[in-house]
């Protein structure tokens, strides 16, 4: 799967991305230094292999770079975390998944 262009909207609170007229979005939370993802929502029309994996990996990059701490309150994005160890160092000190 290609790198996925996602837009932060912010008035929305959510990530979004646009593929084939369909948009896939995590809804998020922000309070102080931390971002609660709570709302994993892909169209069922986006049926590409993977690419939920990296919908996912690229939010994750971008709140990376924003230095913030990610609280999964979505089960799929806890259990993606969960998958991929890489991402630990994100979760708040004192959260685990």
């Amino acid at each position: 799967m290609s790198e996925i262009a996602i837009t932060n909207n912010s008035f929305l609170r959510q990530y979004e991305t646009t593929v084939e007229s369909s948009l896939a979005k995590i809804e998020y939370a922000a309070q102080e230094r931390k971002i609660f993802l709570t709302k994993l929502i892909i169209p069922s029309e986006i049926t590409q292999p993977g690419f939920k994996e990296a919908f996912i990996i690229a939010v994750l990059e971008d709140i990376k770079e924003q230095e913030l701490r990610v609280v999964p309150t979505s089960p799929e994005i806890a259990s993606f975390l969960k998958k991929n160890r890489k991402y630990k160092d994100m979760l708040p000190v004192g959260i685990r998944i």
